[in-house]
């Protein structure tokens, strides 16, 4: 074990694309906290399921690369990593194995790496964090093979970035093992509960956290008992709250029963998520006093028949001295643009985890502000460095 008062040294955040498109709560770069993130991933790139080439998801994408990019004039030491893949990269469609046919050829990996280093030169990403979601399962389009090839592909990128000072995390659900080729793994625990469970003779259709720690503290063992290094495991935390509409409004404690997922969020458009900044308001809208459950380490508040169970200032911090009595490497939180305009979590994430926010938004990340910014690149050391491409066919996930 280890002390839990040091703070934790790592807090990675992922900044999604789609943020700026939301109906309401949208989110910029510029609203980025600076001092409460050592690292913070740009989510997604996408991988040409033709030519192998990494791309960014959108045409709009580059403009925002540029501008998370100045966040490092307020914060030099932050890193920003290029995020590639995502849930939806696997969903159904054109890019369903593309995973899977890379980790499989070797050649066709020659084209992503070198097409990966100059994508890292061209816009200035400190590192890339592999998403793959996931290997071998094959109701994600996964195949058998992968479970060997997979960490030969991480062997190989690994290989490929030693000598270039780029970071690789992998983000994971916590029942792989192969993570010997890495620096840092971000672990997905925020998402072991929801409902995809109903109907299954295990968990089935019972009210529970997403972010419950007893199964974080499972899933850990299963690391653990594969002499897996816990300071290269960051632990997944959530900026949105899963939601259930319950059966009866009666029994709405932990282990009580739903129907369904919960009404869809206004700004999340999601049935069953709703971002932190939405939950707020809903408390705030009808008088809610959320209820503290300390061993599922989540608060829950209820309305109708509306359950959410998410974290706060109280849940992130026992969270964080988890971690840190686990000597785990830090945190990582999905996602940075889930939080209120006034960094409500961002302020007690930093608190949490012993951090100081050194500088909050300049502006209110309006598009007037910074739309016609321009970048240069000038470590660039690749052919064609000012060129753009990015694929047409990717999928946006809502979160």
């Amino acid at each position: 074990t280890c002390s839990n008062d040091n703070g934790n040294a790592v807090v990675v955040g992922y900044y999604e694309g789609w943020a700026k498109n939301r109906a309401c709560n949208v989110f910029w770069p510029e609203q980025i906290p600076i001092g409460v993130y050592t690292h913070v991933n740009f989510a997604f790139a996408v991988i040409d399921p033709k030519t192998f080439k990494i791309a960014p998801s959108s045409p709009d994408d580059v403009n925002l690369y540029k501008r998370i990019m100045l966040l490092k004039q307020r914060g030099p030491k932050l890193k920003v990593y290029i995020a590639i893949g995502g849930w939806a990269f696997n969903d159904p469609g054109a890019t369903a194995t593309t995973f899977s046919d890379l980790a499989a050829s070797v050649p066709r990996q020659r084209v992503f790496l070198e097409s990966l280093l100059s994508f890292m030169s061209t816009y200035g990403f400190d590192g890339i964090d592999v998403d793959w979601e996931y290997p071998a399962a094959d109701d994600r389009s996964g195949r058998e093979v992968d479970f060997d090839n997979f960490p030969k592909f991480m062997k190989r990128l690994k290989e490929t970035l030693s000598g270039t000072k780029k970071g690789l995390t992998i983000t994971l659900p916590a029942s792989y093992w192969y993570l010997q080729h890495l620096d840092l793994v971000n672990l997905t625990l925020v998402e072991s509960l929801g409902t995809w469970d109903k109907g299954n003779q295990w968990t089935g259709n019972f009210l529970n956290s997403h972010t419950n720690l007893t199964e974080i503290d499972a899933a850990l063992d299963l690391l653990w008992r594969n002499d897996v290094n816990p300071t290269k495991v960051v632990m997944g935390l959530a900026f949105y709250g899963r939601t259930f509409s319950m059966t009866s409004g009666a029994c709405n404690t932990p282990g009580c029963t739903y129907e369904s997922g919960g009404q869809r969020g206004k700004c999340s458009k999601e049935v069953g998520i709703l971002l932190n900044s939405e939950i707020d308001d809903l408390v705030k809208q009808n008088s809610l006093t959320p209820t503290l459950y300390k061993k599922e380490t989540a608060k829950v508040a209820t309305w109708g028949n509306q359950w959410v169970a998410y974290d706060d200032e109280e849940t992130l911090q026992m969270k964080s001295e988890y971690a840190q009595t686990r000597c785990l490497g830090g945190l990582m939180v999905w996602a940075i643009s889930h939080d209120t305009e006034d960094a409500k979590y961002h302020k007690a994430l930093a608190k949490a985890a012993n951090r100081k926010i050194t500088s909050l938004p300049m502006t209110d990340g309006s598009d007037d502000a910074y739309k016609d910014l321009e970048v240069d690149a000038p470590q660039c050391k690749w052919t064609n460095c000012g060129d753009s491409e990015y694929v047409s066919f990717a999928p946006e996930a809502v979160r």
